[in-house]
């Protein structure tokens, strides 16, 4: 695919997210989007199958948007707890940065990823399985290095605290002010991942 095409392909995306955040993925048509892009239909047809090809698409790019804003946090770098503890407090802010810049995407992820296929619908499963391996890596890294417990399931762990970040994700593209959501979050998450709630 050249330059060209490739760029082509990009913006039906962008089009495509765009609509479907604002309308849903079932009431949107290639017509919906063909509009927001100012094309005919006949483009979408070169680059994609049909609609749940776009989708797909714009769900595997709204992934990869995740991971890039994570790539430079590697699961083995904290050597110990505070480092740790450090290390999820940026990823807090990085993720919580990227549902502030790009609520679209995020609309897309929360809300369309689990119903857009019905010839693949462990679309969604696949992403979450991924999102949890990757938060269990981390958690991997300071069971072997001995400073987080290691009775616990890292793989379980890895989902439970997923679900407490995108629990607090979808809050926030429902807050008026997300911004004041941004400190109470983010420690509320880290405390009960290192404190937990017991009073001492």
């Amino acid at each position: 695919m050249g330059h060209d095409a490739g760029g082509k392909r990009d913006a039906i995306l962008l089009a495509a997210g765009k609509v479907f955040a604002e309308r849903g993925y079932h009431a949107t048509g290639i017509s919906d989007i063909a509009r927001e892009l100012g094309a005919g239909h006949g483009t979408f047809y070169r680059y994609f199958k049909n609609k749940e090809d776009i989708a797909r698409s714009v769900v595997s790019r709204a992934l990869g948007q995740v991971m890039e804003a994570l790539a430079d946090e590697e699961p083995g770098a904290s050597e110990d707890l505070a480092q740790y503890r450090e290390q999820v407090r940026r990823i807090g802010h990085k993720l919580f940065d990227l549902v502030v810049a790009e609520p679209a995407l995020c609309r897309i992820l929360f809300y369309d990823a689990v119903t857009i296929d019905r010839a693949e619908p462990e679309l969604a499963g696949r992403a979450m399985e991924a999102a949890a391996a990757y938060t269990a890596a981390f958690i991997h890294n300071g069971q072997d290095r001995g400073f987080l417990r290691r009775d616990l399931d890292a793989h379980v762990v890895g989902m439970a605290v997923n679900g407490m970040i995108l629990t607090g994700a979808v809050r926030l593209l429902h807050a008026q002010d997300a911004e004041a959501m941004r400190g109470p979050w983010i420690r509320t998450v880290e405390t009960l991942m290192f404190d937990g709630l017991g009073s001492s």
